[in-house]
């Protein structure tokens, strides 16, 4: 498995509430959603996101997916705070 960086940065609001956290890549993403993410917010976009993460890190789907489907379980679970600059 690869780690394969996002294009463009996702933020996020993290433990202790108010904190910000970047989000610059898949397997950075997968440890947030399997590790810190919100019991009560672990639905379909959840899912969809962490299997997202996994595809991309075996390079069988685009990284781009990967990012969209984080960004849209952040929303679903009312933590995402924006995307940021193309990474370089």
């Amino acid at each position: 498995m690869r780690d394969e960086q996002f294009d463009v940065s996702v933020t996020i609001e993290s433990e202790p509430i108010g904190s910000l956290l970047t989000v610059t890549g898949t397997v950075q993403a997968a440890s947030l959603l399997l590790d810190k993410w919100p019991d009560e917010s672990r639905g379909p976009k959840y899912r969809s996101a962490l299997k997202a993460q996994m595809d991309a890190m075996e390079q069988r789907r685009a990284v781009g997916t990967a990012r969209r489907a984080f960004t849209a379980a952040a929303r679903e679970a009312s933590v995402f705070v924006s995307e940021g600059q193309p990474s370089r």
